[in-house]
């Protein structure tokens, strides 16, 4: 574990809270392995320690974080192959219960490999229950239909989970309307007769692991930043997958991360979007403000390292602590973003 130096000389009396994030677990109970192309290691079973890891470090830091960010993947698709989806899940969350602050999971690829998606709606990676009761908050409520919702770790800052695979045909009834309607966008963008290959495409994005957002949750996402917005509220995203181009392999990226950058950018509010799925990371500045960090995986982390961070949060800017492969980075809002207390 390589402690890193601090990022710069930052009074703590400032700091007003912090959160953890954590990214692409894949535990599997299998010998280690490679990714689908064969070039990259993955540590299946090692990467349940770098979870221990990484909560052990939350649970002693000298002030805990408000809650823990899990981006999504939390175990590797391979424990359908050998029926043990449920008993690898049980495992990590049973590993999650030692974290003494609340954890928000996000749902990825890897989740839909494993379970349908009405079974993760009635399973413990169902956090929407953690969304705040406050009466100062949206009217708008998110459908039934995708996983979404927000919450307030603290005033004025609010924090919106994103669902990735809203548009997908990974654990969606192949009989149902929306997996034809999900397969034709993929078809139509993606002629290969291998829908994982990205081979000729123009469009790299439009692969079968990946997924896009729905007018319907793009409309809702919208509304509640016009409410932080009115609120002058500062707001954190969290999804699966990326939706900025210089910040991730353009491969990994949401089908329709346009649409969902045109919703951002039409905001003042929002200054952070975190995401997974990229096993290398990424980080840019869009020409808007917002930071776009992409947390490296724990699935293709040596056992030596360690893949996890702390984000620290300030009045004019977030400091994203990072263990092992997660860099440190300093994120300032844009000037009329900074406010003062």
């Amino acid at each position: 574990m390589d402690d890193k130096p601090d990022p710069g000389p930052l009074s703590e009396s400032s700091e007003l809270f912090s959160f953890g994030v954590i990214a692409d677990i894949q535990y599997a109970d299998l010998e280690d392995g490679y990714n689908f192309q064969g070039s990259r290691r993955r540590y299946y079973r090692h990467s349940l320690l770098h979870l221990q890891g990484a909560i052990e470090h939350w649970n002693k830091e000298s002030s805990p974080p408000c809650c823990v960010l899990q981006l999504g993947d939390i175990i590797d698709g391979y424990n359908a192959q050998y029926k043990a989806s449920e008993k690898s899940l049980e495992l990590v969350l049973n590993t999650f219960q030692m974290l003494k602050v609340p954890v928000h999971h996000t749902w990825g690829n890897h989740e839909f490999y494993n379970f349908s998606r009405d079974y993760l709606t009635n399973s413990k990676l169902n956090t929407r229950f953690l969304e705040d009761q406050i009466a100062h908050r949206p009217e708008t409520m998110p459908s039934e239909s995708y996983y979404a919702y927000h919450f307030v770790p603290f005033p004025k800052f609010r924090f919106i989970l994103l669902d990735a695979y809203d548009m997908s045909v990974l654990g969606v009834d192949q009989s149902s309307p929306k997996f034809q309607q999900c397969l034709k966008i993929l078809r139509e963008h993606n002629p290969n007769t291998e829908l994982n290959s990205p081979q000729g495409l123009s469009e790299p994005q439009f692969v079968q692991f990946n997924g896009g957002f729905s007018q319907e949750q793009l409309n809702w996402l919208n509304e509640v930043l016009t409410f932080s917005d009115r609120n002058q509220e500062k707001v954190v995203i969290v999804s699966h997958l990326p939706i900025y181009p210089a910040a991730s392999d353009s491969v990994c990226l949401a089908w329709n991360y346009r649409d969902a950058l045109a919703v951002i950018w039409s905001h003042e509010c929002v200054v952070c979007f975190f995401a997974g799925h990229t096993h290398d990371g990424g980080y840019s500045e869009d020409p808007f403000g917002v930071h776009h960090v992409n947390i490296e995986g724990v699935i293709e982390t040596a056992p030596d390292s360690q893949a996890f961070g702390t984000v620290h949060v300030y009045p004019d800017k977030m400091v994203l602590k990072g263990k092992g492969r997660v860099p440190d980075r300093i994120m300032n809002y844009k000037k009329e973003k900074a406010f003062h207390f």
